[in-house]
This record gives structure tokens, sequence and C-alpha cells, in this order.
């Protein structure tokens, strides 16, 4: 009864793909290998360099996504690029090795791997050494970011210190030369701790050979293989990760393949048009679509301004994630609000809106990082000023202060409060009203004079 739901999908599939499964004594999936037909092409294709990524899931199991990389891999699409999933029945050396053995037996490309990228968590390297005994292991850029992301949140920095290191992260990731690393491992040593230093293993920004494998990308293309690795972390999370049964887990993500099929196409012409089509969310199980597109919008954000501008505008999207925000459209205006706050938006580029944010600094703030989510789309180096496109802006403080004007800064400070005191009288009761009224009146006379005086 255990693969009821698998079997199901598998019989609907034109291409009759590798599926091998273990069952426990309670009748539950122990053990899986996946393969169809149009990832073993892929992978024939493009055996050179395979991207391990793991999954766990409540229950403790993990799901082994093998995925190509490299200069020749121009693949679109959320897992476009992954020819194999594996789920060992024990995470050790002979669970690794068995599940290996069989991923070589039904590809024999598997001698031409030349390179194999891993997490830093990734343990059986013998184990993967042994059975690829020609390829090199190394970590991976985008594993590594990951790891000390999760670093920075974990040591519990003073906010400055953990938007700047953040923020840094991001543009050498996508600008991985030596000097750069260089300066990302100089700042680590003077912003962490002594004490907490040796938990970061700064010591992999200096390991030149691991970044040779990252290196050969452009900021522009960087910052789309991070994005694209992100959303497809995110699905197999969504998927496997979230869900204690390991056949619903699969039989979810196997769904999703199957409806994001399209893929296919750009494989089998040779081209790589580019994804203007929002994920498919014909599931209950899939992802969040706003997910996946706050995603893009975050890495968009990386590509187009520099590091003090996408420094200010990921503080904002930061607010829209952890917020409910509503969204009434018109002709020419679109009405956000995030919790309190109301502002008016103007979607024709370049986009702009009532709030402070984007009235003092010329941003994307976070009511039009909102509306781009709620319509799928992503920011476009029209939507800001020159001075905060990448490669213009010299720090957050020079640009920050150039922007400051005292004139401009008590204009909206008064129209902010103006207008949520507006809200306020609007929404109350009468008795509440006249008793609110009463005292803005009082203060008022005693700034201005009485109002009958005025009035005269």
């Amino acid at each position: 009864m255990a693969l009821t739901m698998l079997n199901e999908l598998l019989i609907e599939d034109p291409s009759p793909p590798l599926l091998l499964c273990q069952l426990s004594k309670t009748a539950q999936l122990d053990a899986l290998n996946y393969q169809s037909c149009f990832m073993q092409g892929v992978f024939a294709h493009f055996p050179e360099i395979l991207f391990i990524h793991r999954t766990y899931n409540p229950r403790g199991k993990v799901l082994y996504t093998f995925l190509v990389d490299g200069p020749r891999v121009q693949l679109e699409g959320h897992l476009a690029r992954a020819v194999y999933f594996a789920i060992p029945a024990k995470e050790d050396a002979e669970g690794l090795a068995q599940m290996l053995q069989v991923f070589k037996k039904f590809n024999p490309a598997w001698e031409r791997v030349c390179t194999i990228l891993v997490d830093p968590h990734f343990l059986l390297l013998p184990t993967l050494a042994m059975e690829f005994p020609t390829a090199e292991v190394l970590l991976s850029a985008f594993h590594i970011c990951k790891f000390f992301q999760g670093k920075f949140y974990q040591l519990s920095l003073e906010q400055p210190v953990e938007r700047v290191l953040l923020t840094s992260l991001q543009s050498t990731m996508c600008s991985a030369t030596a000097g750069n690393l260089r300066k990302l491992y100089t700042l680590l040593s003077t912003c962490i701790p002594p004490a907490q230093l040796p938990e970061l293993h700064s010591h992999w920004l200096l390991n030149d050979r691991i970044w040779l494998a990252h290196r050969w990308r452009s900021r522009a293309e960087s910052s789309h293989y991070f994005q694209g690795l992100e959303v497809t972390a995110h699905v197999l999370s969504q998927f496997f990760g979230t869900t204690p049964s390991v056949e619903k887990g699969m039989t979810a993500l196997f769904r999703y393949l199957q409806q994001n099929s399209g893929d296919k196409a750009s494989f089998s012409l040779g081209l790589s048009p580019p994804n203007n089509h929002p994920p498919s969310d014909g599931s209950p199980e899939s992802p969040k679509v706003e997910q996946l597109v706050e995603a893009r919008i975050q890495y968009s954000l990386n590509a187009i301004c520099t590091g003090p501008a996408a420094q200010l505008c990921l503080g904002e999207l930061a607010v829209v994630q952890k917020s409910t925000h509503l969204i009434g459209s018109g002709s020419e205006k679109v009405n956000i609000q995030i919790l309190e706050d109301t502002h008016r938006v103007q979607p024709q580029t370049p986009a702009s809106c009532s709030c402070y944010f984007n009235q003092a600094f010329r941003l994307p703030c976070r009511h039009i990082l909102t509306m781009l989510s709620a319509r799928r789309q992503v920011l476009q180096p029209d939507m800001l000023p020159a001075e905060w496109t990448a490669g213009c802006a010299s720090s957050l403080g020079d640009v920050v202060s150039s922007r400051w004007s005292e004139t401009l800064d008590k204009h909206l400070a008064v129209a902010l409060l103006t207008e949520e005191v507006g809200q306020l009288l609007q929404h109350c009761s009468q008795e509440e009203f006249e008793r609110r009224y009463s005292t803005l009146r009082e203060l008022d006379d005693s700034w201005i004079g009485p109002y009958e005086q005025v009035q005269l």
C-alpha cells in the first residue's frame, strides 16, 4: 500500500522511468532511487560536474538530489538540472555506497564525472571518493553561502553587523574574485568575536580551488545561478522536508515535475529561454507562488542594485515577508496595506510610493516590492535612479547622507502623522471621535491661537 500513490503517477509517465524501492517491515518506504528518461539524457549530455543537495524530512530520512552543473549547462526552469533522486535506507557508508552503485549502474556516463560539489556537512567523503575515484570532491559555493548565512543568524550578532556581513557575503558570492574573498575574510576576522570565529571556517574563503569551480560566472550569471538553486532548494524542502511521510513527499515532488515538464522543451531544442511563466500551482501541495516570487525579487535586487541599495531594500522586503498585506488595484493606482500602514503606489515606471522610504531614497519600498510580488514580477533597472545601480554608490553612509534633506524629512514626517491621525479619526466611534478631536483642538489652539480668533 505504501507505493500506491507513486505508482499512479508513474503510470502516467509516457517514458518508463527507473524506480527502485525498498520497503521496511512495516511496509513503509525505506529506500528509493528514481530517474526519468529525460533526467538520464540530461546527465549523459552534462556529466562533468555533479552537484549534490540533501534535504531532510521530519522522520530523519534524507533525499539526495543530483544536479548537473558547469559552464555548458544552460537549462532553465526549477529542477530542470536535476538528474537523479535517491533516499538511502540509512545515511551511513553502506547506505550511501548502495545508492551510488545503483546510480552508476544505470548511468554509464558516471565515468566522465570530473568534479562533485557537496555541502559542508557532508561527512561520508571517503565513500564518495571510493565510488568516484577519478572525481575531485569540493565544497559548493552555494552551500558555503548558506552555511555562512546560518552562522550569522546563530551568532546573534548586533543587527548592523549582521546586515553588513550578509550584504558583503551576497556581493562576494556574485563576484568571487581572490580580492573580494580576501576582503570578506578580513571582515569576518574583524566583526566576529575571536572565540566564535573557528565556527565559521572562514579559511574556506582562501581555498582558491573551491572558487575556481564558480569564478567563471559573471556577476549576473552568478546571481541567476544562486537564485535558481535557492528556488530549487525551497521546492525540495516544501515537498519533502516538511512532510513526515516519505511517500506523500515524493508523490508531491513527482507531481510537480510532471506539471512543470515544459522544461524538457528547452533541453530538446538546445535553447534556454527566460522563464516568463509563473510556477504551476495546480496542486494544493505545491509551494506558495508568493515565496518563489519573493526569492526571485531578492536576487534581482542583488543583481541590479548596489550593495547599499540592496541592503536597504532587503530590509523592506523582510517586512513584507513577515506581514500580511492587502492589495486593491485600480486603473492607475495601487493601494498597498501592510499591517496598519496604507500608502499609494504609482506602478508605472519609474515606480513611486507615498511612503517615507521611497520619498527619501527613491528606492523600491516594501509597498512596491509587495506589488511586484503580487504581480509575479521582479525588479527592473529602470525602477531606480542611476546612483543606486550596481557599481555607482560608494557606501551606505555616503549615499544616505547625500539623500537626506531636513525640509523633506519634516514634510514627510508631518504628512505621515497627518495621514495616520486621519485614519484613526475616520474609523473610531462617534464618542471616541469627539474626545480625540477635542484633544487635537486644544493642542492646535495652544500653537496657533483659539479657533474663533483664527477664523476672524
